[in-house]
């Protein structure tokens, strides 16, 4: 075991991934690969150490913690995280991970792509999915800053979110969860008052992570005389220093604890619209879409994470005379964990490719619609593999796989909130049954399927077609209660045409 725990130490989690390298490759242009896999490498090995020791501590002794007074007793509601997160917070953000999406690489003299940025929280979700939370919220602040915000809002926010060690970093996060409404956005109440140039935000986000840690805040709000309904948010800048606002208290939650959730109170706290006052809703609802990308990665970064604890541990293990990697059913599972894994990262970034075109303009509507199906079907069951990679990983292990000194109960812990964030998968089965119903997704689902295969895989095609239009007439009751099983399927359809071509 001495000699396992040895190599399990030395991991470098890019270098080791032929799988992922080879994905880069196809999807990159030359010279963004060969710059990518050396920073890969860097971070891989980086990652592997002292990113997951960082992480373990956090988990278990350094868990942000809420100081809400200061020492002369003035209510001050700030977040104390660790000095090792911190660290972590530093390397991760100066790797351009958020910064390269949005302006030039200097080594290259151009922008990064999603694909890297995607590849690199992959391989960060191994060790610390929690804190990649953060790093998708900033990821999401940054896409609506570029997009919506006007110039003086860029100018003054936009290269602190984006910053790479070239400027003070101001971490994002988006608030929309309210008590009342959940995943119902539609039912927030949190108001908006305009005064002058800016406005004052007054009331409560129930569930809003990386509190006390952010720089900035993308908050939706109801201005005055608004309507009812997710069509009278508006999309709201909210600088966090020194603003009127007031962290409640920390949640205590099951896992992902690097990343600090909280309830924060309002108290006409000054903000900043972006966009235009009736388009909030939708502004966050492309934010939205990039998040659900990121927790399908992160769920990846579990699954990869599982697997190789799971297969180190096997080889190992000695029992009954024999390593545990030399017996059959032992072989068997590890096959089906590794097969699995790399039919979703593949499919997830041919994913991520049809994504890139609709963020830089390219896309049809018809690619608009298959990108909201796609990122609907994968990251359901991207985040549901999660949990049973890690329980796989966790019974690989026995007793041991229980015992929180290894890494495998953090893993199972912190791949339940996947199937939560973002969209449970009762809300991504009402998005199927909106882009079928409304914009026929179905059948742009088939023409890519029959794109893809080249001929392949025709039958299981023609199966899925007929029951799509099957799907597609039904009452909507009948189809509430068919969509999950049906997006299942999808995915591991798509699945598999996309691995076959590889």
């Amino acid at each position: 075991m001495k000699v396992l725990q040895e190599k399990i130490r030395q991991h470098n989690f890019y270098e080791e991934d032929e799988f992922l390298q080879k994905l880069l490759q196809q999807y990159m242009t030359p010279e963004l690969f060969h710059y990518a896999d050396q920073e890969l490498k860097t971070f891989g090995r980086r990652v592997a150490g002292p990113i997951d020791e960082r992480a373990k501590h956090t988990d278990r002794e350094g868990q942000p913690r809420l100081e809400r007074y200061d020492k002369f007793g003035e209510e001050v509601s700030k977040v104390w995280v660790n000095e090792g997160y911190k660290q972590t917070v530093k390397e991760t953000y100066d790797t351009g991970i958020v910064g390269y999406v949005h302006k030039d690489i200097p080594e290259l003299g151009k922008k990064g792509t999603y694909t890297y940025s995607f590849a690199q929280g992959y391989v960060l979700s191994q060790a610390e999915p929690g804190f990649y939370c953060p790093v998708t919220l900033t990821m999401a602040t940054a896409y609506l800053l570029d997009h919506y915000a006007d110039e003086d809002l860029k100018e003054a926010y936009l290269p602190h979110v984006l910053a790479t060690g070239d400027t003070e970093l101001y971490e994002g996060a988006t608030f929309l969860t309210e008590r009342q409404g959940g995943s119902d956005v539609g039912a927030n109440v949190v108001e908006a008052v305009q005064d002058g140039d800016h406005y004052h935000l007054y009331g409560e986000k129930y569930f809003a992570s990386n509190a006390g840690m952010c720089g900035v805040a993308m908050v939706l709000a109801r201005t005055e005389g608004a309507p009812e309904g997710s069509r009278g948010l508006s999309l709201f800048l909210v600088p966090w220093e020194g603003n009127n606002l007031r962290i409640r208290r920390l949640k205590d939650k099951l896992g992902v604890r690097a990343v600090p959730s909280a309830e924060v109170e309002f108290t006409g706290a000054k903000a900043y619209l972006v966009g235009e006052a009736d388009r909030g809703f939708y502004y966050m609802m492309e934010a939205l879409n990039l998040s659900r990308i990121c927790n399908a990665v992160a769920s990846l970064g579990i699954m990869r994470r599982s697997y190789t604890e799971a297969l180190h541990y096997a080889e190992g293990r000695n029992a009954f005379g024999r390593r545990l990697v030399d017996f059959p059913m032992i072989q068997q599972t590890l096959r089906k964990l590794r097969v699995k894994l790399e039919k979703e990262t593949a499919a997830i970034f041919d994913m991520i490719q049809l994504y890139e075109k609709v963020t830089e303009g390219e896309a049809t509507p018809e690619d608009e619609v298959l990108n909201r199906l796609l990122i609907a079907i994968m990251k359901k069951e991207s985040a549901e593999q999660s949990i049973a990679f890690a329980h796989e990983a966790i019974e690989m292990h026995g007793g041991n796989g229980y015992i929180e000194d290894f890494v495998t109960p953090r893993l199972l812990r912190d791949a339940q909130v996947l199937t939560v964030w973002e969209g449970t998968a009762n809300i991504l089965a009402l998005e199927l049954l909106r882009l079928v119903n409304k914009y026929g997704a179905h059948t742009i689902f088939i023409d890519l399927l029959r794109e893809k295969a080249e001929g392949s895989k025709q039958q299981e095609i023609d199966r899925m077609e007929e029951r799509l239009i099957y799907f597609a007439n039904r009452e909507q009751v009948e189809q509430e209660l068919e969509a999950k099983s049906l997006m299942k399927d999808m995915a591991c359809l798509y699945e598999d045409v996309i691995y076959e071509k590889l």
